[in-house]
């Protein structure tokens, strides 16, 4: 997994607008010049933000990305808490899960 290169990517796009609109004329080709997993880069295209999530990308980057792309704030916060569900505990970055991604707060155990 390369998260750096991962994150880069978003933070970039989050940012310029010549990124953005290279990502929507041909996502491949702007991807391309990252170093990327082929599940990172097709996670980047298919705006899978579970997937993205769980791979490690930092909430503050993704969430500019969620909105670039039209998904609302509580959509945003149900797509990350759906990633886990459909691809297991985040793997890596500052919110890597540890005991298998089980919540260890009251609120979430009654979700």
């Amino acid at each position: 997994m390369s998260l750096y290169q991962l994150q880069k990517v978003l933070y970039e796009m989050n940012r310029d607008q010549r990124v953005q609109a290279r990502f929507r004329d041909d996502a491949a080709a702007l991807l391309a010049e990252y170093d990327l997993t082929a599940e990172e880069a097709e996670a980047l295209k298919r705006a899978d933000i579970g997937l993205l999530y769980v791979l490690g990308v930092n909430g503050q980057i993704l969430m500019h990305f969620a909105a670039f792309n039209g998904i609302a704030w509580f959509d945003y916060l149900d797509r990350m808490r759906q990633g886990i569900v459909d691809h297991g505990p985040v793997r890596a970055g500052v919110y890597a899960m540890v005991g298998g991604g089980a919540s260890f707060t009251e609120e979430e155990k009654h979700r």
